[in-house]
């Protein structure tokens, strides 16, 4: 028998401040698009935000359907805005802001098991991590190289 260990690192910041100025303009883009959320069930709005390699910044928000397995989570939706209009482009870096209007979410949330194996796709498809920040009420931001970080053992096109 062998082990094999598996180790997330998470970067915590107190606070955006900490952040270069080309993330907290990322994370204000993300907030941005989490106002526009359409949340009416849940009341759990989130933004996403993606930074391209030339710096475009292409944005998604969740979009609740009654029938809740229609709903589209705001990470894949960004990832496919930004995948369509933007073809030629990688993603670079992913930000992520939620809010529940209900409670408070003092801190960041990560995203659902079908975003992250989304955005590990996408990483496996661009052949490039795609850096993560997340973001919830509070200041306090977490940090992660990869998708695949929050994924390690994620499903894949080598598989089939």
């Amino acid at each position: 028998m062998r082990h094999r260990k598996l180790e997330t690192n998470i970067r915590i910041y107190d606070s955006a401040d900490e952040l270069s100025e080309a993330d907290q303009t990322l994370l204000r883009a993300a907030s941005q698009a989490m106002d526009l959320a359409y949340a009416p069930y849940s009341n759990f709005k989130v933004g996403a935000a993606v930074r391209l390699t030339n710096g475009t910044i292409v944005q998604g928000a969740n979009q609740e359907n009654a029938a809740y397995p229609m709903c589209l989570c705001a990470e894949r939706v960004a990832l496919g805005n930004a995948s369509l209009n933007h073809p030629n482009e990688k993603l670079k870096t992913l930000a992520i802001r939620v809010r529940n209007e209900k409670k408070a979410i003092p801190e960041p949330a990560a995203p659902c098991g079908s975003c992250r194996q989304a955005i590990s796709e996408m990483e496996d498809r661009q052949q490039q991590p795609i850096r993560i920040l997340m973001q919830g009420d509070d200041a306090m931001v977490y940090e992660v190289e990869s998708g695949q970080a929050l994924l390690p053992l994620g499903f894949n096109r080598h598989f089939l």
